[in-house]
């Protein structure tokens, strides 16, 4: 049986618009920083049409053939823009980044052998046209199934055996002359007169006044072509006798040479010169192979593994040819192509470079010489895990000349040959311990953590004396941070240009992951010594150009011994009393199940019926169905609505609540309601599943290359986001406790970044408050509104606040009047008088802007930089956003300066206390430590066996003895203010306890 041959054409630009709107998340490749939201969209497009994925293509629905339709001639130089000059006229000019986007779509198709089609003059929907006709003369057995849902196209179904169909890919909807039938009435050849009547404003297409699509086809169905409507429209009889009548006939009359243009404008060219050549559109002849190195660059990981699984080798199940049936959806993953794209198996890619893997004594001791004599070290460490506090260590490698590395295994598949962990670690450890051999890495704090595990502390990672130390992935976030990742993989790819050996092609993936110490020697040698010999290669081109941009200093003296400090928290952990998670887990429980009875008691008493608290379609419909609907609701006026209903946010509850007019108790109970689940699933449940079984405390990851301001973040868990608004959510820290005879100390930064922005900005009004020590947020009230101190009202007060906190982040007064349940109005009079009355600030955000545009990026008071990409855009919008960020990263990136710095002055001052030499020395660049020891041996003692555990935003937390806990207080509150020298007192809050909740 001859397989079914079924074209699909894709209506190119069509489909890049829609992909482009679809995903407005900013998106950057790692490895050349150019945009990809809509590059992203239109992949996943591609690659679920040649899955063809959608349920309802099954058997014959199989593509066999694939083009791509484009216009070639722009909007105005086709024959309709010739036929009437405002065609398409009114049309925007694209965004700046769908150029690009667009420009990278078409090499791919070009690099994969899928046939573009175009002609001069005409439209990409009239080559669609054009190759459907042909086909159903010359072709009537080639299914022609067009990818998109444009309505111009609707004409052209039901042409050729079987019939061209419209399928949306997106929705898998297929749209056919049976569903245009159920739609609209009409036929595929009434569309073009619809359109014709109805008009398009979009295009520029005039139609008839007052006649839209719902007109359009009543008139088509009752007097069949748009001609008989004309001509009853203008037919010279008695008015008794029209069936067309009063204005609408008078606008038919009056639009006839118009609807004929109309006409002649949405009717596609069927005889538009095409040159298509059907058998290069096979898909079995697509070089799909080429698409993975394009995934690769441009960062689409998800994409690789569908695209791993459609080259993979074909079952025997999926070998069928003719097969008009398809596989079940649990084994649809792989080998469902039939063998189109199947490649036999090959083995993993040669290493570029000289790598070796010691085993014996003899070959360890010739490396260690080398490494002892070697000006610099790359050092990585493989482990049967992610979390490095329960990893076990699979071996180390090291590199000293690029191109040349060595993998020392330390576990391995049974059977295979390796040193003991033992004598690794203790011939190594006179080199990596020696902080005189300068050591480089990536990432290079877990392998600190990992090494520290197994007994060997890692030294020698702050450069020093101009020596190429530390990390290449924090040299590469200092030189551009909005780089989308800086993994080693990205940076190989931008940075060197070779493609790194993939861990998903040692260890697999999902259940049938291995572990790395599974892996045989003979793949795993040449991926971890690739990994040191990487981290090499990209020092020698990362590190010199931080001096090039003046970033040499903030690396050298922040960024690189901030390492150890964070290697240290993670390491500490902070101790975490599971029962008391349960204990609370368990309270809010019961107010839970109360909420879930309350709420199904409320909605049978207004609407009948009970709803699901979970589904917010069902609550949807409980407050926003009319009382007489079939699924019955409270009738309320909607607020917002989403695509796919009613909207119930955060947002719309609030009002609703809020609303005298609405009486139910819904909305409140739906707030509770979302708090206290989201408090028990994602904290009270999650943290403890975080606990380390073995040291009973949560080791969370703080991460310095994520933020672009500068600030640290934490994940695995995510600690920062611990809600602290609320008073349920603040108890959560109750868990977080001290040993036994030890305390918690907590030191939290008082309102820093306005701290900072009274220097920065060097406005009088702003820094005589702090200097006098006035009540921050009262006084800028009383200077907005004019009035003494002792009369500002706590109105006034929280405006003043709201304002203090919004500026640096561009407080608008649709957000402050939202905020403090204002007018728009009174919200802008409170943002011009701040503006007004601390003109020092003004100026200064300002300056921030003028700086991003005339150098394209902004900086730090310790030089840390960050591009602002988009402040010269020509879309408002964007521009804005741009202009926010680039005010917001000096300051809240000056307030994450200022915390490191705190910390990394903090750490040493630990480590000397315990008779420990840290590698981090005294801070005095940017800004600096303003001088003194702290104390000499009274500052040592009070700081002995004080351990640093977190950073959350401003503060820091601590593990002290309880005996000497007061006087480390005083020595970390006195350390954290003097931490930078400012022109307005810096000042740190401070307490004791045995539990994080209370240390405040």
């Amino acid at each position: 049986m001859m397989t079914p041959r079924n074209l699909y054409l894709i209506d190119g630009y069509a489909q890049f618009f829609r992909a482009y709107h679809a995903i407005r998340t900013p998106m950057t490749s790692p490895v050349t920083g150019e945009p990809t939201n809509m590059t992203f969209g239109f992949v996943g497009m591609l690659l679920k049409t040649l899955k063809h994925d959608a349920q309802q293509l099954k058997g014959d629905g199989v593509p066999t053939h694939l083009a791509v339709a484009l216009d070639v001639s722009g909007d105005r130089g086709t024959f309709r823009s010739q036929l009437f000059e405002a065609y398409k006229a009114n049309r925007d000019a694209p965004p700046e980044d769908l150029k690009p986007q667009v420009e990278r779509c078409l090499a791919m198709l070009e690099a994969i052998g899928v046939p573009c089609v175009g002609a001069e003059g005409y439209e990409a929907d009239d080559v669609i046209a054009a190759i459907a006709s042909k086909f159903s003369e010359q072709h009537p057995e080639t299914r022609i199934r067009i990818i998109s849902k444009d309505k111009d196209l609707k004409q052209l179904l039901g042409a050729g055996s079987p019939p061209t169909e419209l399928y949306d890919v997106h929705t898998d909807q297929l749209i056919t002359v049976e569903t245009l039938k159920d739609e609209t009435g009409l036929t595929p050849d009434q569309v073009v007169d619809m359109l014709a009547l109805m008009g398009d404003t979009a295009d520029n297409v005039p139609g008839v006044p007052g006649i839209g699509a719902k007109t359009a086809a009543q008139l088509l169905a009752e007097f069949g072509t748009l001609e008989a409507i004309l001509e009853e429209a203008t037919a010279d009889k008695p008015k008794k006798e029209w069936v067309i009548k009063g204005k609408r006939r008078e606008n038919l009359a009056a639009s006839v040479e118009v609807v004929k243009l109309s006409k002649e404008l949405v009717t596609l060219r069927r005889d538009t010169p095409i040159d298509f050549d059907l058998h290069a559109a096979e898909i079995g002849g697509l070089k799909l192979d080429a698409l993975m190195p394009i995934l690769k660059e441009l960062g689409f990981n998800r994409y690789q593994d569908d695209l791993k699984a459609m080259l993979a080798p074909p079952t025997p199940e999926s070998d069928q040819a003719g097969s008009n049936t398809r596989k079940p959806k649990a084994k649809a993953d792989h080998g469902d192509f039939g063998g189109l794209f199947a490649q036999t198996e090959t083995a993993l890619p040669a290493p570029d470079g000289d790598y070796h893997t010691v085993t014996t004594k003899k070959d360890l001791s010739a490396l260690v010489k080398r490494l002892k004599a070697a000006e610099l070290v790359a050092v990585d460490t493989e482990t049967t895990a992610l979390n490095p506090r329960r990893a076990k260590l699979a071996g180390v490698s090291c590199s000293v000349t690029p191109g040349e590395a060595y993998y020392i295994p330390t576990r391995a598949p049974e059977g295979e040959q390796h040193l003991d962990q033992a004598d690794v670690l203790e011939a190594l450890r006179p080199v990596l311990e020696d902080a005189a051999i300068p050591k480089v890495g990536h990432n290079i704090k877990y392998d600190l953590i990992v090494l520290r595990c197994a007994g060997v502390t890692l030294r020698g990672l702050v450069p020093e004396n101009g020596a190429g130390a530390g990390d290449t992935m924090i040299a590469s976030y200092l030189l551009d941070a909005s780089r989308s990742s800086h993994s080693m993989d990205a940076l190989a790819l931008a940075e060197l240009g070779r493609e790194n050996i993939s861990i998903k092609d040692l260890i697999g993936t999902g259940k049938s992951q291995k572990t790395f110490d599974q892996v045989p020697l003979a793949q795993a040698g040449p991926y971890a010594a690739e990994d040191a010999d990487v981290t090499l290669q990209l020092a020698r081109k990362l590190l010199p150009r931080l001096k090039e941009d003046s970033l040499d200093g903030l690396y050298r003296t922040l960024e690189a011994p901030l390492v150890e400090v964070l290697a240290d928290l993670e390491y500490n952990g902070i101790l975490v009393d599971p029962d008391e998670l349960e204990t609370q887990r368990e309270k809010l429980q019961l107010r839970i199940d109360e909420l879930i009875k309350q709420l199904d008691d409320e909605a049978h008493n207004a609407t009948g019926r009970g709803f699901d608290p979970n589904s917010t379609k069902q609550l949807g419909g409980v407050l926003f169905n009319a009382p007489d609907h079939e699924e019955p609701g409270l009738g309320l006026k909607p607020i917002k609505r989403t695509k796919t209903g009613f909207s119930t946010d955060a947002e719309v509850l609030e009002k609703l609540s809020q609303d005298p007019d609405v009486g139910t108790p819904i909305p409140g109970l739906m707030l509770e309601y979302r708090q206290l689940t989201k408090l028990v699933n994602t904290y009270l449940v999650s943290l403890k599943d975080e606990i380390n079984p073995e040291t009973k405390r949560i080791h969370a990851s703080f991460n310095q290359t994520v933020a672009a301001t500068g600030r640290l973040s934490s994940s695995d868990p995510n600690l920062q986001n611990i809600p602290i608004r609320t008073d349920l959510g603040r108890e959560i820290r109750k868990a977080f406790v001290a040993p036994e005879g030890r305390v918690l100390i907590t030191a939290d930064y008082s309102q820093i970044e306005l701290r900072l922005l009274a220097h920065l900005s060097k406005d009088p009004a702003l820094s005589e408050a702090f200097h006098a020590g006035e009540d921050i947020h009262a006084a800028v009230a009383a200077q907005i509104h004019a009035v003494p101190l002792d009369q500002v009202t706590r109105e006034q007060r929280s405006g003043a606040k709201m304002v203090n906190f919004g500026i640096v982040y561009g407080v608008t007064p649709f957000g402050l009047a939202r905020r403090l349940g204002i007018s728009n109005t009174e919200a802008g009079e409170i943002i011009d008088g701040y503006k007004a009355r601390f003109a020092g600030i003004t100026t200064f955000l300002q300056e921030c802007i003028d700086h991003a545009q005339q150098h394209g990026y902004v900086a730090t008071m310790l030089g840390r930089r960050r591009p602002i990409h988009e402040i010269d855009s020509k879309n408002p919008a964007r521009r804005s956003l741009a202009e926010r960020m680039a005010i917001n990263s000096v300051v809240q990136g000056s307030a994450a300066d200022l915390i490191k710095l705190a910390m990394v002055d903090l750490h040493r001052r630990l480590m000397a206390s315990n008779g420990l030499a840290p590698e981090s020395s005294p801070v005095t660049d940017g800004g600096g430590v303003a001088g003194g020891d702290g104390g000499g041996q009274t500052a040592s003692a009070s700081l002995r066996d004080v351990l640093m555990l977190l950073q959350i935003h401003d503060e820091l937390v601590f593990e002290a003895p309880e005996t000497t806990a007061e006087s480390a207080k005083d020595l970390i509150v006195e350390r954290m203010e003097a931490a930078m020298d400012l022109s307005v007192p810096l000042k740190a809050d401070a307490g004791i306890s045995g539990n994080w909740f209370d240390a405040k």
